[in-house]
């Protein structure tokens, strides 16, 4: 029986932290070391357990993954679209969990070239992930990156399109991407810091010669920022990316001229945020500039960059928030938000016409996709709402019309979208603020307070959870489950001042909304505490571990994916990666200010004796954004704390990172494991 399986109970070993005269107990600082075989031992013990308490409904779990699995069209391709003279797909194989890459010179009834088989590739590897496809001017080359450890952290290689060679000069410890200037030999591209995987530099490659022999162009060595390089859509520029969660810098140099220098384009100014795209002789600019907060749109000449340079094209507009661009030979593109709901507006340059595309869902997600081809009137966007499978719409910017490409398919003989209803309702927080819920489920539930309900959020770094579509869901709701997303602060649902309003300071604005949207559910009956299960990931992990240290009486269930727990410890160790670049989300610890504030919400350090609801926690070893000892040495605490009978599950993926498995079909595995820990507390096993 469940009861009698005994938990693993990690070994205590005092270590006192010392900051701003305030003292820290942590007894599980050990548990840092991945080197360290006591560690491995004790995450495999954990594995053990949760493998022995899950057991009872392991076969729940595999009809479960076979269910999700079967709605998925295995035999699938994209949609292709043409660049530099050839199309481009990718497509999947039954059976196979790994893409496909191919190109079609000129038309699409020409034969297949074959780019990469990922499936050949990923053989003899638990991990495998490529990345940052980017083919040379004149299609002969093409450079990418790879990962087999699951760390984020790439192989920059380099493969011809003529001989299928790949080229043995392997260059380590990069991001994944890199651009090819114009003269089809040159490639720049950025490495990461090998212990903080800070991208901290800009190389040149000169194709032919060793990688020893390569150029640094660009070394960012303020430890808060990090760097990209990319080329212009319009092909004319080479463009360094220096970026801060508050602060912008490009540099940029002539594609045709890539032994040339490279020039700023507006030095850093701390707060001013702003992104830049080449048309024409002219720099259009999406900025925060003159206090935009929801941003707006500023052109300069290519010549003239500097602010004083910059005029205005769209004005600042409160209640919208400008998100980004897209350059068209005759068109300009807009990607807004009003009161939460995507807008995309159409503007042709010389002014003549200015019209946004029709929606009239009441909560839905509309995004332009791939549109790489300059000189065109077709506008690419996607399509889904959380009962309406995702689309690929080409659409016609000069005449109007718009065609459908494709629309998810979802095997499923009984699935009919018209069987689900979607709903937006409005939960007040403590100080009054309305904070948005999207929610999904099968049409005829009643509100009597006996619905289960899971509930997700995020809730940080600006990132907004838009309302989507997702076929696994229907495993949940087929079985009674509603399914809701919070639209917390600290995203960017309601515009700039709603991701404000929920970071460093008034971080706990996040964690209070959570539990004002899940008091509101109760409230109005959609569900009751002993059927409302909580969701979030990484940062949401934050928000899972705030939330039931505070309220944990609300919920029955909770899962905390890859969370970021230990936030004082994290943030207090600028050798961790991504930490530096952190401090203005979260704040600066080693400011008393915030190691004061951090403290009063961090998870790990706010574990109390009492009641927990059950609990669902996992990560991955070789996980780079959050290290794999945060939520060890969470689970750690919480056994020894925690004073019910509930259980407290964590399950590591020895073979991954951040992102989990990467095989389409093995993360499928990951996600009935969380779906059958939710209805094994529902006591739903059909």
């Amino acid at each position: 029986m469940t009861q009698n399986i005994q938990p693993p109970k990690a070994k205590k070993v005092l270590k006192t932290l010392s900051v701003h005269d305030d003292e820290r107990r942590d007894d599980y600082f050990w548990l840092n070391d991945r080197e360290n075989q006591d560690v491995i031992d004790y995450l495999n013990a954990e594995n053990d357990y949760f493998d022995a308490v899950t057991s009872k409904y392991r076969d729940f779990e595999n009809s479960l993954f076979e269910e999700m699995k079967a709605r998925i069209k295995e035999d699938d391709e994209s949609v292709p679209y043409k660049y530099n003279g050839y199309w481009y797909i990718v497509k999947y194989e039954v059976g196979k969990d790994y893409p496909i890459y191919l190109r079609k010179k000129d038309t699409l009834d020409n034969p297949d070239e074959l780019l990469f088989d990922c499936n050949v590739m990923a053989e003899g590897h638990d991990y495998f992930k490529l990345v940052g496809l980017s083919v040379s001017p004149d299609n002969t080359m093409i450079a990418f990156g790879l990962d087999t450890v699951g760390r984020r952290n790439y192989t920059l290689q380099i493969k011809s399109l003529i001989t299928d060679e790949i080229f043995l000069d392997a260059i380590e410890n990069t991001t994944g991407s890199a651009t090819w200037a114009n003269d089809n030999k040159t490639l720049f591209y950025t490495v990461k810091d090998e212990k903080t995987l800070r991208s901290d530099k800009v190389f040149k490659h000169k194709l032919g010669s060793s990688s020893s022999k390569d150029t640094l162009v660009f070394h960012e060595e303020d430890d808060t920022f990090g760097v990209a390089v990319y080329k212009s859509k319009s092909k004319k520029y080479l463009i360094i990316a220096c970026y801060s969660t508050l602060t912008n810098e490009y540099f940029t140099l002539n594609a045709d001229t890539p032994d040339g220098d490279f020039s700023v384009f507006q030095e850093r100014v701390r707060g001013l945020e702003y992104s830049i795209s080449h048309y024409g002789d002219q720099f259009y600019i999406v900025t925060n500039a003159d206090g935009a907060v929801n941003f707006k749109l500023m052109k300069t000449p290519e010549n003239d960059t500097k602010f004083n340079h910059w005029t205005e094209v769209i004005p600042h507009r409160d209640l919208v928030l400008l998100e980004d661009i897209d350059i068209f030979k005759d068109f300009l593109v807009i990607s807004e938000r009003t009161n939460g709901l995507n807008q995309i507006r159409i503007k042709r340059w010389d002014n003549t016409e200015d019209y946004y595309l029709p929606f009239d869902n009441e909560t839905y997600t509309a995004y332009t996709s791939t549109n790489v081809d300059f000189d065109t009137v077709i506008l690419r966007y996607g399509y889904n709402s959380m009962t309406t499978p995702s689309s690929s719409i080409d659409f016609n910017m000069v005449t109007k019309e718009k065609t459908i490409l494709k629309e998810q398919e979802v095997l499923d003989p009984t699935f009919d979208k018209d069987n689900y209803t979607s709903e937006r309702v409005w939960a007040t927080a403590d100080d009054g603020t309305k904070v948005p819920i999207s929610m999904v489920y099968k049409k005829g539930i009643k509100k009597d307070g006996t619905n289960p309900v899971l509930l997700y959020a995020y809730g940080s770094y600006g990132h907004t959870i838009d309302p989507y579509f997702s076929s696994l869901r229907l495993s949940l709701m087929n079985r009674g489950f509603i399914y809701a997303i919070a639209h917390v602060r600290g995203g960017e649902y309601l515009g700039r001042m709603w991701y404000e309003g929920g970071k460093l300071l008034q971080k706990k604005n996040t964690f209070t909304d959570f539990i004002a949207c899940s008091k509101f559910l109760i409230a109005q009956n959609y569900t009751s505490s002993h059927h409302l299960y909580a969701l979030g990931g990484s940062a949401g992990g934050l928000l899972i571990g705030a939330v039931i240290n505070e309220a944990p009486e609300l919920y029955n269930g909770v899962i905390a994916a890859v969370p970021f727990v230990d936030v004082l410890t994290t943030m207090l160790d600028d050798s961790i990666p991504l930490t530096t670049g952190e401090y203005d989300e979260w704040g600066n610890p080693n400011d008393k200010t915030y190691y004061e504030y951090m403290k009063s919400y961090s998870p790990y350090d706010n574990v109390k004796k009492q009641d927990y609801p059950h609990i669902l926690i996992t990560t991955g070893l070789h996980d780079s954004q959050v290290q794999y000892w945060e939520p060890a040495k969470w689970v750690a605490k919480l056994r020894d704390y925690k004073t019910d009978n509930n259980k407290l599950l964590m399950k590591t993926n020895m073979k991954a990172g951040h992102g989990g498995a990467s095989g389409r079909f093995e993360s499928l595995k990951e996600d009935a494991e969380e779906y059958a820990f939710l209805l094994d507390l529902e006591n739903i096993n059909v």
